[in-house]
């Protein structure tokens, strides 16, 4: 019996090493769904359909599976609604350099131009967000479009896009499939020229710091041994937290409004600043000081802020070459006194709400996220929806090197938490994997508790609900303007999920939140936890401009004639024991 197309397509992900796609079935996208059906599954050396309740989670999940596992993941989407739903998650895929190979079905081939039903133009719609997009007009061009796709995903860590009309997908293989082109990533050396410059850079400062990103990974050892013969701190972004926190004498956390601790003033105090494998979007925040920067990917360079040694290279092999090439500091002061000042921001600022935090209702978010780190396993997943969750797991979840924690940090999506959760737990089905949910992330793609308990995954998750919007609150505040539109009706989310069978909380007293995280995790299947926090806590930067107070102080002044004094001494209350001192 002759071959279909789609079946080849699916023999090709299958020698790529593709396990499972993530996606709804449906008309167009049909010829690839039977050929999934047919390949017997991943018992079977197959693959697995995943069946999502939105495409857009269908994106999430395979860049979720695709950040934590290194290997090609797969979404797909049916012709027109159904394959633009993927691309918000597509997106995220993409900034977030994720291996992501999509499927996007389309109307027949002759229907293309003639305003058909749900004609779109997957081929042009999902250029921005892929590394590589192409659509497939015949059987004899398919095996090299499919094949440069994986290599496109693969090789430059983005999204790759198929672009597949369900008629042709249908039709009789023309063609051989090029063999798999299996590769391991190369290893990019120093020039000698930069390395010299960085190193003379290096000598002639008193003070160095340095400010790591997700570029750092695998280099964890070598960061600390050029911190320590430098006699300088280390902060770190939001992505570079998995890699450098963890067994770190010299970290002084992040800067960012997300931050905590010394960071902002260990980088800005500094004579040189280095930049390793971070792209940190946030210039405000960067010190205008002399700066080096090492980043393999070159166009990355000097394009957050002024750089005067560049470095293109990956961070490990040039931090080997670099350490037996600077001098020792002896002096310690800068580092001792960053030190001393991120010791008093811990203990004061960010360590503000959980002290004594077990009696405070309504609950702080800062005291569930300490709790959480508390109890967790030490190799657990979290996945982090965008917003005030970012902000609680940025400042309370200890990494410690064995754990992992991803979320929409480039692309900055709502709703994220949950489909990177089953992402995650397909992925990894005997690691722990907890979605820290906002109740607006949540609500936006609730359909995916569905998903959960459809495949009865363990996927725990903990929802910080606070009826509220609180980063955009606090955006509203910050900017003068009085918060209008943020605030929600309540939601029993535990009662919802308990509907679905899920092992459920619901959790009003902090008296109570380690025992029900204890239940939620030792069950055996899906379980959410409801916490109802403050809706007035709000994250403070450590670092707070003249600016941003005259903001604040605005808006509090607005929110007490408008509504009262009422809400603005609460929201105080909530927030003075947070202020950094």
């Amino acid at each position: 019996m002759a071959q279909k197309l789609a079946e080849q397509i699916v023999e090709q992900l299958i020698e790529a090493g593709v396990r499972r796609i993530y996606g709804i079935v449906g008309d167009s996208l049909n010829p690839i769904v039977d050929a999934v059906r047919a390949s017997g599954g991943s018992a079977k050396g197959g693959i697995d359909w995943v069946h999502v309740r939105h495409e857009e989670a269908a994106a999430f999940a395979a860049a979720a599976d695709a950040q934590l596992t290194g290997r090609l993941a797969v979404c797909a989407g049916s012709c027109g609604p159904g394959n633009l739903h993927l691309i918000n998650g597509l997106y995220d895929a993409n900034r977030s350099g994720a291996p992501v190979l999509a499927i996007a079905s389309h109307i027949p081939s002759s229907q293309i131009g003639s305003g058909f039903f749900q004609e779109t133009h997957p081929d042009r719609l999902f250029t921005e967000c892929s590394v590589y997009s192409e659509m497939i007009s015949t059987p004899v061009q398919s095996p090299r479009v499919v094949h440069a796709a994986i290599q496109h995903a693969l090789a430059l860590r983005g999204v790759s896009v198929i672009t597949l009309p369900g008629d042709i997908a249908d039709e009789t293989v023309t063609a051989k499939a090029p063999a798999p082109a299996t590769f391991t990533p190369g290893v990019l050396y120093p020039d000698p020229e930069s390395l010299h410059a960085l190193a003379a850079a290096i000598d002639a400062a008193d003070k160095v710091a340095i400010f790591a990103g997700a570029g750092v990974a695998g280099a964890h050892d070598a960061v600390i041994d050029l911190a320590a013969k430098l006699q300088a701190p280390i902060g770190h972004s939001l992505r570079g937290k998995d890699f450098i926190q963890y067994n770190n004498p010299f970290d002084v956390g992040m800067t960012g409004l997300l931050g905590y601790g010394a960071a902002a003033e260990g980088i800005h105090d500094a004579d040189l600043l280095i930049l390793l494998g971070t792209d940190f979007p946030y210039d405000q925040f960067l010190p205008d000081t002399r700066t080096a920067q090492v980043d393999r990917a070159a166009q990355h360079i000097g394009r957050r802020t002024d750089v005067d040694v560049a470095v293109h290279a990956d961070v490990l092999p040039t931090l080997e070459a670099l350490l037996p090439l600077v001098q020792a500091k002896t002096s310690s002061r800068f580092l001792d006194a960053t030190l001393k000042r991120h010791d008093k921001l811990m203990n004061k600022a960010v360590g503000a709400y959980t002290r004594r935090a077990d009696r405070l209702v309504p609950i702080h978010p800062e005291y569930a996220a300490s709790i959480l780190d508390q109890v967790a396993d030490d190799d657990a997943i979290f996945t982090a929806d965008t917003g005030m969750c970012n902000v609680w797991t940025a400042r309370y979840i200890n990494p410690l090197g064995t754990r992992r924690l991803i979320g929409s940090y480039l692309h900055g999506s709502m709703a994220n938490a949950l489909p990177h959760a089953v992402g995650a737990q397909v992925a990894f089905p005997d690691r722990q994997v907890i979605a820290v949910a906002g109740d607006g992330g949540l609500s936006m793609l609730l359909g995916e508790l569905i998903t959960v308990a459809a495949y009865r995954l363990p996927v725990k998750i903990v929802v910080f609900n606070n009826s509220t919007l609180g980063m955009v609150k606090l955006e509203m505040l910050v900017d003068g303007l009085p918060d209008f539109g943020v605030d929600v009706p309540m939601v029993d989310f535990a009662a919802l999920a308990a509907s679905l069978g899920f092992h459920t909380a619901r959790v009003e007293d902090p008296k109570d939140i380690e025992s029900a995280y204890r239940e939620a995790f030792a069950h055996d299947g899906p379980a959410l936890i409801d916490i109802a926090t403050d809706p007035n806590a709000l994250s403070i930067p450590p670092k707070i401009t003249s600016e941003q107070v005259f903001g604040f102080a605005t808006a509090i002044s607005k929110v007490v004639l408008n509504r009262g004094a009422g809400e603005a001494v609460s929201m105080a209350r909530s927030n003075l024991r947070n202020l950094p001192r």
